[in-house]
């Protein structure tokens, strides 16, 4: 146990190491209004479980009351040696706080953990920044409004993406919303959409744990044509947010506009379901996602990933728009569908 000073702000500051199962910090965090959807205990322990990761997440309390909280995991960085990420998989992260002191014995605690693990970096996926720490400008996010009504909404979506909804209504195509009863085809072209952008697919078992844990927070919704699954999406919900998070598409359905009508078809959902945020999530700057979002007329939000670097690194560059993954990418966009789900679990891992 570590106590920080921070004079004139009353009791001292101490750093704990946090619960796995979220005794002492849970209901601060669930109360918090900066807390997102990946500072709950559930998205740790899911994460942590899956890919054999080192919970190492942090507590800030001054006497009996806590007053910050930063999610982490020791997680395993090619081509050797190893970071602590606040949170892996997770679009958001790093630390909530009632203040400053908080959040610096916090970050401070966290540098210190990185040094006794022998870790390159500190990565904090931050929506606003920290000051004094090296920032990366790559993400953003999209979020935006659910108005009240189905006219307001698609009054609101732009001309050409009003025009794709139609055409995907036109070739029959049909929402249907579930849990574990879809994961099977929800997995299916999910893996095959990632395949064909040359990223690793993530094991069947994280999406199965995912909807174990969170229960009606954590939905699939599948688009059928004549039957078959031509895409779908894992979302989540958090306070009045719908999230969707992990999606894919076949490549003969996106010329049936499969892609615009299954946000549709999510957004009105929610707006039945009196979420009022759609809350589109990261895109990296200069990508297909990216522009994709701005057609739907979402306005990008930076965010601030930031980082505590070890002695003489750079901030590292796991992104695939990274030219050293170039070859690997183009090389794994003609593999096998089954290889690619069988051998990209255990190489995903390493690009958390």
């Amino acid at each position: 146990m570590r106590v920080h000073e921070h004079p004139g702000v009353g009791e001292a500051v101490r750093i704990e190491p946090a619960s796995r199962d979220g005794r002492g910090w849970a209901d601060y965090a669930a109360a918090h209004p900066d807390a997102t959807f990946f500072h709950q205990p559930g998205w740790l322990e899911v994460v942590t479980r899956t890919f054999g990761y080192r919970p190492a997440s942090l507590v800030a309390w001054r006497g009996e009351r806590v007053t910050g909280f930063l999610p982490l995991a020791v997680v395993p960085t090619l081509p050797w040696g190893r970071s602590l990420v606040s949170m892996p998989l997770a679009a958001y992260g790093g630390a909530i706080a009632d203040d400053e002191s908080s959040t610096q014995a916090l970050l401070g605690r966290a540098g210190e953990d990185a040094d006794a693990v022998g870790a390159r970096f500190v990565e904090l996926r931050n929506e606003r920044s920290v000051p004094g720490l090296p920032t990366k400008d790559l993400y953003v996010t999209f979020r935006r409004g659910i108005l009240a009504t189905r006219e307001e909404n698609l009054a609101a979506v732009p001309r050409n993406q009003r025009r794709s909804i139609r055409i995907g209504i036109k070739n029959g195509l049909h929402a249907e919303i579930g849990g574990k009863n879809l994961l099977n085809e929800f997995y299916q072209v999910y893996s095959e959409s990632v395949r064909n952008l040359g990223t690793p697919v993530f094991p069947k078992t994280l999406f199965a744990s995912l909807l174990d844990t969170f229960g009606n927070a954590s939905r699939i919704l599948a688009v059928r044509h004549q039957g078959i699954v031509q895409s779908a999406v894992l979302s989540f919900y958090f306070r009045d947010h719908v999230i969707p998070y992990y999606a894919g598409a076949r490549r003969d359905g996106i010329r049936l506009a499969v892609y615009d009508f299954m946000y549709w078809s999510l957004l009105v959902d929610a707006m039945e379901r009196g979420y009022r945020v759609f809350d589109f999530g990261r895109s990296k700057r200069g990508t297909g996602s990216f522009d994709f979002k701005r057609h739907w007329g979402f306005e990008p939000i930076q965010l601030a990933y930031q980082y505590r670097l070890g002695g003489g690194m750079e901030i590292p560059d796991l992104s695939p728009k990274n030219p050293k993954f170039s070859f690997a990418i183009r090389v794994w966009r003609h593999l096998p569908l089954r290889l690619t789900q069988w051998i990209g679990p255990s190489i995903v891992r390493y690009f958390p």
